[in-house]
């Protein structure tokens, strides 16, 4: 295992919810409220990312992701980051005989810098709805020049869709989510980011998405589409980018 890091570079505008006490239930919860499709959400993208060579993982709870990309892809090298240290062990132990391609950070991801050389992969599974739009901004805007050219985004998240469907049973679900991860773990949020407005600010552009029950649930491939400094003002997009966005 490499040795952990915590670098910090911007406040963090409310405390990191404590994970800990799910980190041995975490796996089991999951099953009980969402049989298999949280695993297949996270794994929808998988064979699209065997080429990637350094990848930065946020916030992968127990880490089964983690070690599944591990698995998947024998020469990738992986950053994790999460504020829970239970979570961080748990991953460390999935990760198993390839533990030593893994480097783990205990750290708030509002407040970590991310480590050179750039990355050309990171991954949020049902990480970015623990955070606010403008939070996720500043994230989006530190990643992005973290991200090598082209580098590919995997986010995972709950979604409300439009229709009955999603006012008379998403909005409740993910309602009830918020309301049971915040008496557990002190989660400060309640309700989704706009996190898609916040990537493509960012200069990132939407490749793929797949969708479940009913689009209550939504992974997706991004893809950093930009080379300007997202802090400098709004990025200019090329034709090339626009129709990368509309795919």
């Amino acid at each position: 295992m490499k040795p952990a890091a915590n670098s910090v570079s911007r406040p963090a505008s409310r405390p990191a919810p404590n994970f800990d006490p799910l980190a041995r239930l975490y796996r089991w919860m999951e099953y009980l409220s969402f049989g298999p499709w949280l695993w297949r959400c996270r794994c929808a993208f998988l064979p699209q990312l065997t080429a990637c060579r350094r990848a930065l993982v946020l916030g992968d709870g127990d880490g089964r992701f983690t070690a599944r990309l591990l698995r998947a892809n024998p020469a990738i090298e992986i950053d994790a980051i999460d504020a829970s240290p239970a979570m961080l062990h748990a991953l460390q132990r999935r990760a198993g005989p390839h533990v030593d391609r893994v480097r783990t950070h205990r750290a708030d991801a509002r407040l970590w810098t991310p480590p050179t050389p750039p990355c050309d992969l990171i991954v949020t599974h049902f990480f970015l709805d623990c955070l606010g739009s403008d939070e996720i901004a500043a994230l989006a805007a530190t990643l992005h020049l973290a991200a090598a050219p082209g580098a590919m985004w995997v986010v995972s998240e709950f979604a409300v869709p439009a229709g009955l469907f999603g006012q008379l049973v998403a909005r409740p679900v993910v309602a009830g989510l918020y309301w049971a991860f915040g008496w557990m773990t002190g989660l400060a949020a309640r309700n989704l980011p706009d996190h898609a407005a916040a990537l493509r600010r960012a200069g990132f552009a939407l490749q793929k998405q797949r969708t479940w029950l009913g689009g209550l649930l939504v992974s997706q491939l991004w893809v950093k589409t930009s080379c300007q400094d997202p802090l400098s003002g709004p990025i200019v997009m090329t034709r090339s980018t626009q129709m990368l966005q509309q795919c």
